[in-house]
C-alpha cells in the first residue's frame, strides 16, 4: 500500500483502488486554503498510479465537509491582492483536480455537507449518502457567490432551476430530495454507508480499465462542452467582489453570529 499523508487529509492506494480522507474531524473537515491545496496534491499523486481505478473521497467524524473555513471568512490579507486572489481561485483548482484524476471517484457522504463540501462532492463521478445527511449552501447569506465551479457542477447534475433555488435561498435540504433531485446516486441508512460505498468501489474495480476510465472521460467531455466549465476561472473575481460588497459584509457578520449562537445552545 502506498500512503500519502498530508496536514489535514491522508491519500492511500492499495492496487486497483484508492482513498482520499478529510482528517480534521474536530473542526468538521473545513476547506482551508491548506486543504485545499493538499487535496489537488493528493489527485496528482493518485495518477502517479498507473492501475488505480477507483478513489473514494470521503470525511472523517461527524461530516463529510462544512466547506470554507469561515473562521477566517473576509480576512484581509497582509501579502497583497494578487495572493489574495491566488487564494480565491484554490477551490476552482481543486475541484478540477478531482474531476479530472483518472480514477473514478465515490464521495461518501456523511452528516453535514456543506457549500464548498458540497462542490466537492460534486467534482466526484459517483456519490452515496447517508439519509441523515444535511445539505446546505449559504454562501449568498455570506454575502458571496458559490465559488469554485459550483454553479456549472450543480446545473450540471439537478439543472438549471433547482441551482437557482438551492443557491439563492440557502435552505437546508436532505439526502432524499439529494436523490430526488440527481444529485446523489444512492442513500442508505448511515450504518450501511460503508458497506453500500464498498460494494460500489468493488464492482468499479471489477471493471476493464480501459472501458471504465474511457467511459469516466467521455461523459466528462460530453458535459464540458454543454456547461463551458472553464468559465469557472472567473468565479475568484466574483468571490472578491463578494468580500468588499458591504451588504454583503453585513449579510456574513449576521450569519456568523448565528451560526455561533447556534453552536452556543448546543453545548
Amino acid at each position: 500500500m502506498a500512503i500519502r499523508k498530508f496536514e489535514t487529509l491522508e491519500a492511500n492506494v492499495d492496487g486497483d483502488r484508492g482513498r482520499l480522507t478529510l482528517t480534521q474531524s474536530t473542526r468538521l473537515n473545513p476547506l482551508g486554503s491548506d486543504t485545499l491545496q493538499e487535496i489537488s496534491e493528493a489527485a496528482r499523486f493518485f495518477d502517479t498510479h498507473p492501475n488505480l481505478k477507483v478513489v473514494v473521497v470521503s470525511g472523517e467524524g461527524r461530516a463529510f465537509s462544512a466547506g470554507a473555513d469561515v473562521s477566517r471568512f473576509g480576512e484581509p490579507d497582509p501579502n497583497g491582492v494578487q495572493d489574495l486572489r491566488h487564494d480565491a481561485d484554490l477551490g476552482r483548482i481543486m475541484a478540477d483536480a478531482v474531476e479530472n484524476m483518472n480514477a473514478v471517484t465515490i464521495a461518501r457522504i456523511q452528516g453535514h455537507c456543506v457549500g464548498g463540501g458540497l462542490v466537492l462532492a460534486a467534482a466526484c463521478d459517483l456519490r452515496i449518502a447517508a439519509s441523515d445527511v444535511r445539505f446546505s449552501i449559504p454562501e449568498i447569506d455570506l454575502g458571496i457567490p458559490l465559488a469554485w465551479g459550483g454553479i456549472p457542477r450543480l446545473v450540471r447534475e439537478i439543472g438549471p432551476a433547482l441551482t437557482k433555488e438551492l443557491v439563492m435561498t440557502c435552505r437546508p435540504f436532505g439526502a432524499d430530495e439529494a436523490r430526488a433531485a440527481g444529485f446523489v446516486n444512492r442513500v442508505v441508512d448511515a450504518e450501511a454507508l460503508d458497506d453500500a460505498v464498498e460494494s460500489l468501489a468493488v464492482a468499479l474495480a471489477e471493471k476493464p480499465k480501459l472501458a471504465l476510465l474511457s467511459t469516466k472521460r467521455h461523459t466528462n467531455a460530453v458535459t464540458n462542452e454543454m456547461l463551458g466549465l472553464t468559465r469557472a476561472w472567473s468565479d475568484a473575481d466574483g468571490l472578491l467582489a463578494g468580500l468588499r460588497d458591504p451588504e454583503g459584509r453585513t449579510s456574513a457578520s449576521r450569519y456568523l453570529e448565528n451560526l455561533q449562537a447556534r453552536r452556543n445552545a448546543k453545548r
